[in-house]
């Protein structure tokens, strides 16, 4: 089960505390030039071993990030819950307080790192209802850059989203059971594990008249993605931020801002400072402030509120919603109990923009 719970002093000092311990020892330098070198390898192994069965499926995306749906889709769903005798909503604690790990995943992660959570990648994608972008003025450009492609997956939708670090497709293939009757909208997944590529593909929900899949590396700004900038609706980031380098994680940010079209929104989902997986990772495991590596070679970091907040208003997004979620999950069976800490936000590419300063926000939009 998990609640919502506040933190005493006592219990954020010990935390403190005890991610100032594990964090003495760093890992050496070259080893660090390593794992950076050849994350992608490390995933690629990771997805090789455990295929699709390590992560739950995340049923939970619609409940948290509703924005991940065109509106229209989104109310009807919403009557489909109140509707159903097997759905309970509720607003404040909607989060699904299992683990995301399958059994498998819990055991392979204890084996490893002593009892740490694993690393999630995942995202959202979806088709908005509003004018096309050609309709819209700062979507001119867009709209010509488009012509000049005459096709691309997707090209002839109303409404895209893109998951960034799709992994086995646990978010990929909920969002599609849900999208599949919803004319106009299309889903873009990315990773940089091309195995992780090959299982969404080869998967039986998968198909490209709805999806496409794609290898592709966030860190590189030089590669092109299979669809114009300006273009999505949503961007959903989960579990994915936290696996690369802090330093690369600004340029991350700024460029998947481009691909979104004014009034688009990026969600948000990632591992909190002090969270149970950071305070039991152990000494030596530590290669800098936050920043962790597992025995199987992927990395991951724990985010504050305020960090998350600066990544994003730098690219020029707007705060719809940024808080810290931190919930006591309680495992009855083995009798552990666990602090979870998470960041959850929502982040609006600003609908105007001023003509003399770019920078300006003009006019907003919000989703809710």
């Amino acid at each position: 089960m998990g609640d919502h719970m506040q933190w005493s002093q006592e219990e954020e000092e010990n935390a403190k505390k005890k991610a100032a311990e594990n964090s003495l020892v760093k890992v050496q330098w070259e080893d660090q030039d390593k794992y950076e070198r050849e994350a992608s390898k490390y995933w690629n192994e990771f997805y090789k071993t455990h295929k699709n069965n390590f992560f739950k499926d995340r049923n939970w995306l619609f409940l948290e990030f509703p924005e991940i749906l065109p509106e229209k889709r989104r109310e009807e769903l919403q009557t489909e819950q109140r509707s159903s005798k097997h759905t309970k909503i509720n607003s404040t604690n909607s989060f699904s307080h299992k683990n995301e790990t399958s059994e498998e995943g819990e055991k392979y992660w204890k084996k490893n790192y002593g009892g740490g959570s694993a690393s999630v990648q995942g995202y959202v994608y979806n088709k908005n209802q509003a004018k096309s972008l050609t309709d819209n003025p700062q979507g001119k450009n867009c709209g010509e850059e488009l012509g000049r492609l005459e096709s691309f997956p997707g090209s002839d939708a109303t409404y895209r989203i893109l998951e960034v670090g799709c992994g086995a497709g646990n978010s990929v293939f909920p969002i599609l059971k849900v999208l599949c009757n919803t004319p106009g909208t299309f889903l873009y997944c990315c990773d940089f594990a091309s195995g992780a590529v090959e299982l969404v593909k080869s998967h039986s929900s998968y198909n490209s008249a709805w999806c496409s899949a794609f290898v592709h590396d966030v860190c590189d700004d030089a590669l092109p993605y299979p669809f114009p900038d300006e273009i999505l609706d949503v961007i959903l980031l989960v579990f994915v931020l936290s696996t690369i380098h802090p330093d690369r994680m600004q340029g991350v940010v700024n460029r998947l801002a481009k691909l979104l079209k004014p009034g688009g929104m990026l969600l948000f989902r990632d591992y909190g400072r002090y969270d149970t997986a950071q305070l039991r990772f152990k000494k030596g495991h530590c290669l800098s402030e936050n920043f962790y590596v597992r025995g199987d070679g992927t990395r991951v970091y724990f985010f504050t509120k305020d960090e998350v907040w600066n990544m994003f208003n730098l690219a020029g997004l707007t705060e719809v919603q940024n808080l810290v979620d931190r919930r006591l999950q309680v495992n009855r069976k083995k009798k552990v109990k666990m602090q979870r800490v998470w960041i959850q936000s929502k982040f609006q590419k600003p609908l105007l923009l001023s003509l003399n300063n770019p920078e300006e926000t003009t006019e907003r939009h919000h989703y809710r």
